[in-house]
């Protein structure tokens, strides 16, 4: 069902990523609605409508819905239970089974390998003893990883021997978790893939990712220093997600390239940080491919519009650089609007075009 122009997108979630959806859906003539908890979340600044509630209030949901002719949301650390009470009320996209899927480290694990991906070596832990158990079996250096609401290196802990064991487990504070081993890789890179109501999709350049201190520090497209087999197995694997998935939207796989291939990180069901570069560098940036995907709009052409684009974020006092930035010809500043300035704190984002 194609979802005309002047029709209302509702967007669960209020952060950068719906401010930077509800400005591509402006251009293409929606209005969008914004349902968070906040009092004023910045993504609100830009829309039409906004409506505070918890994301796990279903009446509320369910009274957003029907005020709305389609829903997305802009990051997946949200319960997706209570969104069924939106989904009686309107098409949501991407599906709530994406989320289920992707906010769970272990279901998100076993999911991609069922599919023949190949994810770091892991093993579940639901407790102390279970802790010994997978360090036994995977061996020490590893991560332990909650299996929910982790994100830019939150809820992990590094565990370089097994006396470092009990620290871990302090530090996630007896989550269920799951270790990872660590992984020898040679650089990071991610897929974006887009894929419509029609089953049809497009995918970007991959960009090679560089993370400080378990957050996004810059992302370099096209991604160099990869085998391009490499890439094409990252693309192939993020096609069968979205195919298995019945998926809607823009979605983001995150790996490893290594001496072996491709070796799967982590998935995100939404529009992601190592896609903004593609608002100037690419000719249809994910987040209007992502309006044009829920709405049934046929998808925009994903080439590079620049031989070499280059993205960094701004992270706490870095978006105070914004008159150098300002003053430098080839590069285009974003300012999230946040008030607030603190370590690890997404700020904005720059993006250099090179020719």
């Amino acid at each position: 069902m194609t979802v005309p122009p002047g029709s209302t997108i509702g967007i669960v979630g209020g952060g950068q990523l719906g401010r930077m959806l509800a400005m591509a859906a402006a251009q293409l003539g929606y209005r969008c609605h914004i349902y968070a908890p906040e009092d004023a979340p910045i993504a609100a600044e830009v829309a039409a409508r906004v409506t505070r509630g918890a994301y796990d209030d279903a009446e509320a949901l369910a009274r957003f819905g029907a005020e709305v002719d389609v829903a997305t949301y802009e990051f997946e650390n949200i319960a997706a239970g209570p969104l069924s009470a939106l989904t009686g009320k309107v098409a949501l996209h991407p599906p709530a089974a994406a989320l289920e899927v992707a906010q769970d480290r272990l279901s998100e694990k076993n999911f991609v390998a069922g599919l023949g991906g190949r994810p770091a070596p892991f093993a579940a832990v639901d407790d102390r003893a279970g802790l010994d158990a997978a360090l036994a079996g995977i061996g020490a250096p590893a991560i332990l990883k909650t299996r929910r609401f982790g994100y830019d290196g939150k809820g992990q802990a590094r565990i370089m021997a097994a006396a470092d064991a009990d620290a871990a487990w302090d530090a996630v504070r007896g989550a269920p978790s799951v270790l990872e081993g660590f992984v020898r890789f040679d650089a990071e890179f991610s897929i974006l893939l887009c894929r419509g109501t029609d089953g049809q999709a497009v995918v970007w350049d991959a960009p090679r990712n560089v993370h400080t201190n378990g957050i996004l520090d810059t992302s370099e497209a096209p991604a160099t220093g990869i085998a391009p087999e490499t890439i094409a197995e990252g693309a192939a694997l993020a096609r069968k997600v979205a195919d298995a998935l019945d998926y809607v939207g823009v979605i983001a796989l995150e790996f490893f390239a290594t001496a072996d291939g491709a070796v799967f990180n982590e998935m995100a069901p939404r529009v992601h940080n190592s896609g903004h570069w593609t608002i100037e560098g690419a000719r249809t940036s994910q987040f209007e491919n992502h309006i044009r995907a829920i709405c049934g709009l046929p998808l925009g052409d994903t080439s590079l519009s620049a031989q070499r684009v280059t993205m960094r974020n701004l992270i706490g006092t870095d978006a105070g650089d914004w008159p150098t930035l300002l003053a430098d010809p080839r590069a285009h500043l974003h300012l999230y609007g946040k008030r607030q300035a603190r370590p690890g704190r997404k700020m904005g984002h720059v993006t250099w075009l090179a020719d």
